[in-house]
């Protein structure tokens, strides 16, 4: 990618809202710098996203038009694109595009999912750039990584949840991946960093914004140990639409997207969504089927290829490589596990203290007379049984 082509793309990430189907159609089609072009001159594009480039050229403080329509451009580019890395700098951050190595391939899938309809399902086209801050490479720590989602109001019970899974997905070596927001997001954070792991937040406004506040240390420990990632450039504040578009980032970076819980409407089932349409893993914790937090995970079960864990080791069985199966979950062991259909039958037909021959005992189980005797005897010698006056009853230690 040239100098001209990542000035561009820095500069219409500042112009044009992330997500843009109609820009990132222009992108591919002619390229960034003419993208740029036909959207500062109105040419061949939409009179809103034209209406809206122009009033980000107001805002930044870059008057009429001059020059020829290539100078413009250089002109807008340069000085968009100079005045975000200098900004980059000053933060600590770096900016990364589809040209560099450090870019996740994983986000270009996004162009396979837009469509025609509403704006938040149409408008998910890849990121032109991203901030980042923290002393990872992006591509290496999304190799292997998971998404913990859920509600900001989250119960004791999705609390619990969302840290063990994320404590035992960072003790495996899988970077746990969320929104930076209250309830499950922060609490999966903290479970990652608590054993030592790598997360990364994605964030829904600019790389100096801190929202919300009350997380601002768990930030600054994700800035020294993992990543903080954002499309919008520094000043840009969080507004609602801005956290279901940066979603569909969390679900392309990832292999796959835990929800913990959810209510009836809440985003975490947006980025749920986005999983299931990008071919990603799409699994769902179940709740209390009376709590309202878990409502939304329970209509997401019933959805056709969610599929629903309850234990860290299920998560990696569904993400991980061929072999990296779950063992399965047996129920404690007891004594009588030893014993076959026939002599477990006939140890049910004894009594705990009344002596019964063979014969009665063989009438009260259902079985033949011979199986009884033959049953007998082994009862015998596991301690299950004890023989007396020529007939058979429990153990002492076998009685409830």
């Amino acid at each position: 990618m040239s100098t001209t082509d990542r000035a561009a793309r820095l500069a219409l990430a500042h112009l044009v809202e992330p997500g843009s189907r109609e820009l990132g159609l222009l992108v591919r089609r002619e390229s960034a710098p003419e993208a740029l072009t036909m959207a500062l001159h109105g040419v061949g594009v939409g009179e809103p996203l034209a209406g809206a480039v122009q009033a980000r050229l107001d805002a930044a403080g870059l008057g009429p038009r001059t020059g020829s329509a290539d100078a413009w451009t250089a002109h807008v580019a340069d000085t968009l694109a100079a005045a975000m890395t200098q900004r980059a700098g000053e933060l600590g951050a770096r900016i990364v595009t589809a040209a560099d190595d450090e870019w996740p391939a994983a986000l270009d899938d996004l162009t396979r999912v837009s469509r025609d309809g509403d704006a938040l399902r149409r408008d998910t086209d890849p990121p032109l750039c991203l901030w980042l801050r923290g002393p990872v490479r992006l591509d290496e720590v999304l190799e292997r990584s998971v998404s913990v989602v859920g509600a900001r109001a989250v119960t004791g019970y999705g609390q619990f949840v969302a840290s063990e899974f994320a404590f035992g997905l960072a003790e495996r070596g899988w970077t746990v991946v969320s929104g930076g927001a209250l309830g499950v997001d922060v609490t999966a954070h903290r479970g990652a960093l608590a054993a030592g792991g790598v997360t990364c937040a994605v964030l829904a406004c600019g790389i100096d914004q801190v929202y919300p506040v009350s997380n601002s240390a768990v930030f600054e420990r994700i800035a020294e140990e993992g990543l903080l990632i954002t499309e919008w450039p520094p000043g840009t504040r969080p507004h609602r639409t801005r956290f279901l578009t940066r979603n569909r980032v969390i679900a392309a970076a990832t292999r796959g997207t835990v929800m913990v819980e959810a209510g009836s409407r809440s985003g975490a089932r947006n980025t749920l969504s986005y999983a299931r349409r990008l071919e990603r893993s799409a699994m769902v914790v179940p709740g209390p089927v009376t709590s309202a937090m878990s409502v939304g995970c329970h209509v997401e079960l019933r959805t056709p290829g969610t599929v629903l864990v309850t234990r860290v080791e299920e998560i990696v069985e569904e993400v991980g490589h061929v072999g990296e199966l779950a063992e399965p979950i047996h129920g404690e062991e007891r004594p009588e596990d030893v014993l076959d259909a026939t002599q477990a039958r006939v140890l049910d037909a004894v009594a705990p203290r009344a002596v019964r021959t063979a014969e009665e005992i063989a009438a009260v189980a259902g079985v033949a007379g011979r199986d009884a005797r033959r049953s007998l005897p082994v009862l015998e010698q596991h301690g299950f049984v004890v023989s007396a006056d020529g007939g058979y009853r429990l153990a002492p230690r076998t009685r409830p």
